[in-house]
């Protein structure tokens, strides 16, 4: 597989808490919030990729079962929102608070 993100498909993912691994997803989700906002459907495409080589590296290091799903339901959630039909019905508005959380936590903790 070809990752994006090589350094941290290398290991150094595993080695950031789980409160740092949600953030950094967050980030490339608003990334791709942005970019679906103002039209550009390739930047937005590659961010959500981005997003999802991340969350898929977080369900690889991740313990326990309860974390699992949650993981795979999101991941579900950002495929339907970003290259689906959005039967879900997310808005930018609840990525935004999803995401939220956790990247005030990762912030605090440093």
């Amino acid at each position: 597989m070809s990752y994006q993100h090589k350094d941290l498909a290398a290991g150094r993912w595993s080695q950031l808490s789980f409160l740092e691994q949600m953030a950094n997803i967050g980030s490339e989700v608003e990334r791709a919030l942005k970019w679906k906002a103002k039209h550009n459907e390739d930047y937005c495409k590659q961010a959500s990729e981005r997003a999802l080589e991340l969350i898929d590296l977080t369900l690889d290091s991740a313990k326990g079962f309860p974390c699992l799903k949650e993981l795979a339901r999101m991941r579900e959630a950002v495929v339907d929102f970003f290259l689906g039909s959005n039967q879900f019905h997310s808005t930018e508005e609840s990525w935004r608070r999803y995401f939220s959380g956790f990247t005030f936590a990762a912030r605090r903790n440093y």
